[in-house]
């Protein structure tokens, strides 16, 4: 069964349509890059995934479920922070998670939290962009589900962190899990990739794989950027 089955999805906002029949399905275990052009849809494809965005058309089913509360449970998704007061300490935001998600490991999340070198003493408002970000991915799976959905979670992290982090993710998922992964950092992202689709026209051009991809001689950026160089000579 897949962990992820999107049939027919449509979704207009403002009366402007921004994605339309949308089809994919995604196995369990996997590394997924979503890819696509700035305004593709990509973040908004994880928002319906995710239950936060509303009044779209079509299906979505994660592990099996296609009501919307149950669907919510199977995922783990990159939010902001954006909603805790920035005099919180990062012990107190580990805390609300652990009330709220009844599948949130506080083992687990000390151990990425560690690895992220962030103090559990740190409040919000002292902290910079990239170290807001390795607290997101920390609490992100921290949380033990099916579907990890993370939506450009690196852009204020440093070089080197990055590729610490990219290089470690493999760790942090059980066999089962699949990470549906939006970035644009494509090369540095690739060797970890199981899968790359691509996200174009408003709708999910296509899936292949990344071995697939390699074994023709490209590498994974090339092969994304073809879809949109082609677009450009037509």
């Amino acid at each position: 069964m897949a962990i992820l089955s999107i049939k027919n999805l449509s979704y207009s906002k403002h009366h402007k349509l921004i994605l339309q029949g949308v089809c994919l399905d995604l196995e369990p275990g996997k590394i997924v890059a979503l890819l696509g052009a700035n305004g593709a849809g990509k973040t908004t494809l994880m928002r319906i995934i995710s239950g936060q965005a509303k009044h779209w058309h079509g299906q979505v089913t994660v592990d099996g479920q296609d009501n919307e509360a149950a669907r919510k449970a199977c995922i783990s998704f990159t939010d902001q922070l954006s909603g805790f007061n920035k005099a919180m300490k990062i012990s107190q935001v580990a805390d609300f998670y652990e009330q709220v998600f009844p599948d949130f490991d506080r083992e687990e999340y000390r151990k990425l939290q560690q690895f992220m070198n962030l103090s559990p003493d740190m409040r919000l408002r002292e902290m910079s962009r990239g170290m807001k970000e390795k607290l997101i991915i920390s609490l992100t799976f921290a949380r033990q589900v099916p579907l990890y959905l993370l939506d450009e979670p690196f852009s204020g992290i440093d070089v080197m962190a990055r590729k610490r982090i990219i290089n470690s993710i493999l760790l942090w998922k059980n066999d089962q899990s699949t990470i549906l992964l939006s970035d644009h950092f494509v090369n540095e992202i690739s060797s970890v990739l199981d899968e790359v689709v691509i996200v174009k026209d408003q709708t999910v051009l296509a899936k292949q794989g990344a071995d697939d991809i390699r074994a023709k001689g490209q590498s994974i950026e090339q092969y994304y950027e073809s879809f949109y160089q082609e677009g450009e000579d037509e």
